[in-house]
């Protein structure tokens, strides 16, 4: 008994994916400048908070008494930790976005895409698109030839 083959991919389709590949590969590098803006707003908001905390002068007219030092040094956790998470993102979402240009490593492409559906709504799009893409069987002869 011979193996069912699939038809062959018209030149329509091998064009679609093309296409469809090399918009993949510009939006994960704008997700990775998204992921660089994250880090310039971590940094914004981390110098202000420094400010308003550091400052006593600020708080010398206020009704409310100057938050404790100790409520700044456990909010620069979750400034380290969301820094760390943008800068993960931008490095795997600039790779990801090599290896779709180069037509390589599609299992790396497929979880950067599922690492981006956590960044709601835009990265959830783009890891949802990037999934569907990268499944079809067309595009899987593609990374494989």
């Amino acid at each position: 008994m011979s193996e069912l083959q699939p038809p062959p991919v018209s030149s329509f389709q091998r064009r679609e994916d093309a296409d469809h590949l090399k918009l993949l590969a510009i939006f994960h590098f704008i997700g990775a400048g998204f992921a660089l803006l994250g880090i310039m707003f971590i940094f914004a908001h981390y110098m202000m908070m420094h400010t308003f905390i550091n400052n006593p002068q600020i708080w010398q007219n206020q009704r409310q008494p100057m938050p404790p030092r100790e409520f700044f040094a456990m909010f620069q956790w979750f400034y380290v930790i969301f820094a760390f998470w943008f800068i993960g993102s931008g490095i795997l979402n600039v790779i990801s976005g090599f290896c779709i240009v180069a037509r390589k490593h599609r299992t790396f492409s497929i979880v950067v895409a599922a690492i981006n559906c956590l960044h709601i709504p835009l990265g959830t799009v783009l890891g949802v698109f990037t999934i569907m893409v990268l499944i079809r069987d067309s595009v899987r002869e593609v990374y494989g030839a």
